[in-house]
């Protein structure tokens, strides 16, 4: 089986692990703070604070941003279900914008409209949530300029954009935003194992997430309320999560980042070449946008009989996926109120739409075989 994705492990980062294992701390050690300084100094931003999950620092960015019962968030349906549970973590109302249909990603069109809308109405979004999709940036300069006239923070949702560029600047700068957040998940770019991390310009919201991860406790007597009573003390301030990071996941993503250039060189060598060897076939292949240099997370095609193609593609060993279901198309959403026909671009893609393989470990052998094998499923559907 070709998998569509798979982590890359080298025996660096095995060592790094052991070490780990060797030393006095496998947690609240050195390594979680030596990550983060790694993830900061390539995004080129002050702060980032690392978690458990992409999930985690969702839920702790949208809870440091004031997200509350009573508030909304806005993301895309074309997104893991994580991007939108994480604000319903927080007691907040969701909301849906359309995407583009030949980017896949939040049609900034739409969410004009929605938007002025919502002015009328009283219900602006607290959030904006825009997915980089497949590791391709949203036009973060507009968006900024929409949060700026409507009033809206942004958290970018950056999963799968480690080591992607907008405009020539490290997704995750947050020059445009106020948050973003990546995944450290084994298919993702680089792996922690399980894990993810939250950067930031703003030290406030550094400081708070921080504490929200470690069960909104902190040790800095200028953050407690009143004195410190001696070197054991400690104040919980705010009610936090056991969301923290280990040092051996820490030390097997900072041994990761030293491949981070390596790695996203591969996959867009990979994509360039799908896109050759793919110009013959009937398939809709991912664009290409002047503004952004995608990691290539995911190469996603569409395809008609997606359903036949798909099964040809597992049954000839081909690790095809898809990727997303529409989020308001899922029952717990359904329940919520929200209805097929209600993002219909969204809808459109996700019936067409299958995860070809892609990853640095791939071979070129491997990707003439994924090839191959999708042309005879077309042939057998046509």
């Amino acid at each position: 089986m070709i998998p569509y994705g798979r982590q890359d492990i080298d025996k660096a980062d095995i060592d790094a692990v052991v070490d780990v294992l060797q030393s006095d701390f496998l947690t609240q050690g050195p390594a979680v703070p030596a990550f983060e300084a790694a993830i900061a100094a390539h995004c080129d931003v002050a702060h980032a604070v690392a978690v458990n999950s992409a999930t985690s620092a969702l839920h702790i960015a949208y809870l440091a941003l004031g997200v509350a019962p009573g508030k909304i968030v806005w993301t895309v349906p074309n997104t893991f279900v994580a991007t939108a549970n994480a604000a319903l973590y927080c007691g907040a109302d969701v909301g849906f914008v359309d995407i583009d249909p030949s980017t896949y990603l939040m049609d900034l069109n739409d969410l004009a409209k929605r938007l002025e809308a919502a002015e009328k109405s009283g219900r602006l979004p607290t959030v904006v949530s825009p997915v980089h999709f497949g590791g391709m940036s949203v036009d973060m300069r507009r968006l900024r300029e929409l949060a700026d006239q409507y009033g809206f923070a942004i958290v970018e949702d950056a999963s799968h954009a480690i080591g992607a560029e907008y405009e020539r600047r490290p997704v995750g700068c947050c020059l445009w935003s106020d948050i973003a957040v990546f995944s450290f998940h084994p298919v993702k770019i680089i792996t922690t194992a399980e894990g993810g991390l939250a950067t930031t310009r703003d030290a406030e919201l550094a400081a708070t997430m921080q504490e929200l991860r470690t069960h909104g406790i902190t040790r800095d007597p200028e953050r407690m309320r009143g004195p410190s009573e001696g070197g054991w003390y400690y104040q919980q301030t705010k009610l936090g999560f056991n969301y923290r990071m280990t040092d051996m996941q820490a030390a097997l993503g900072l041994s990761q980042m030293k491949r981070l250039d390596q790695f996203i060189a591969r996959r867009r060598e990979l994509a360039n070449r799908y896109d050759q060897l793919l110009a013959g076939l009937p398939v809709g292949r991912p664009a290409r946008l002047e503004s952004s240099e995608s990691s290539w997370h995911l190469y996603v095609i569409q395809v008609p009989e997606r359903r036949r193609v798909f099964d040809a593609l597992r049954e000839a060993g081909i690790g095809v996926n898809v990727h997303y279901i529409p989020v308001h198309l899922q029952p717990f959403y359904r329940d919520l109120g929200f209805s097929p026909g209600d993002y219909p671009r969204a809808e459109a893609y996700y019936e067409q739409a299958i995860s070809i393989p892609l990853y640095p470990g791939m071979s070129d052998a491997d990707q003439d075989a994924v090839v191959a094998a999708l042309g005879k499923a077309l042939e057998a559907t046509s």
